[in-house]
């Protein structure tokens, strides 16, 4: 007994379509590659499913540029045309925005003036202006930042200064009570040390050493 004859409609059920079209897509797929091997055909098979999804098939021996290319041919359709008068209307589009973004540099440095009336001059005037105003704002506040990183480092040094200082004189503080602790234990008075300058010319020297014991020369 044979199957019932399906009806040719669209499926309702989303899980029972996404089936069929799994199944019959495996199924296509084969006889499109059967074709090609047991009839010596050129084949090209594209299929996209409701989610987007993209599924092709080419025979191996040629490419599909090749493929499509003699397609053009034969057919006289142009495939590409479409997307070729797309790309050439984006391309002059980008070039004229270009043109015009040129000229105006051009015109805030001072070239192509000539063909500006005075209302487009003014308008151009109080642009500059703006642009004067904002250049202005972003020097200030980068010099405030620096003077305020300036200052922030002079706290830092003078803080490590005053703690250097400090250890310092705790250093003093601590040898001048050892010193003491260790003369005062052994009951001797702290050593008094006495300099004196050797002068740098002989004679002199004997000079002083006559007038100390009250004696002059011969």
């Amino acid at each position: 007994m044979g199957r019932g004859k399906i009806e040719i409609k669209r499926i309702e059920n989303k899980t029972n379509r996404q089936v069929t079209y799994s199944k019959r897509r495996a199924g296509i797929m084969k006889k499109a590659q059967e074709l090609s091997v047991l009839c010596d055909a050129e084949v090209s098979l594209i299929m996209f499913s409701s989610s987007g999804r993209c599924v092709d098939f080419i025979t191996p021996t040629i490419s599909h540029k090749d493929f499509y290319d003699k397609y053009q041919k034969i057919t006289g359709a142009d495939l590409w045309k479409s997307q070729y008068d797309r790309m050439q209307q984006e391309l002059k589009t980008l070039l004229e925005k270009n043109k015009r973004l040129r000229r105006e540099i051009g015109q805030r440095i001072g070239e192509d003036l000539d063909d500006l009336s005075i209302q487009e001059l003014r308008s151009l005037e109080q642009d500059l202006r703006n642009t004067e105003k904002v250049v202005r704002l972003r020097k200030f506040s980068l010099l405030s930042s620096q003077g305020d990183t300036q200052k922030k480092k002079v706290k830092q040094l003078a803080q490590i200064n005053g703690s250097l200082w400090q250890e310092y004189r705790e250093s003093l503080e601590e040898e001048y009570a050892v010193a003491n602790g260790l003369e005062l234990g052994n009951g001797v008075a702290p050593h008094i040390f006495s300099f004196r300058l050797q002068p740098s010319q002989p004679n002199l020297h004997d000079e002083e050493e006559y007038e100390i014991h009250g004696l002059r020369p011969a």
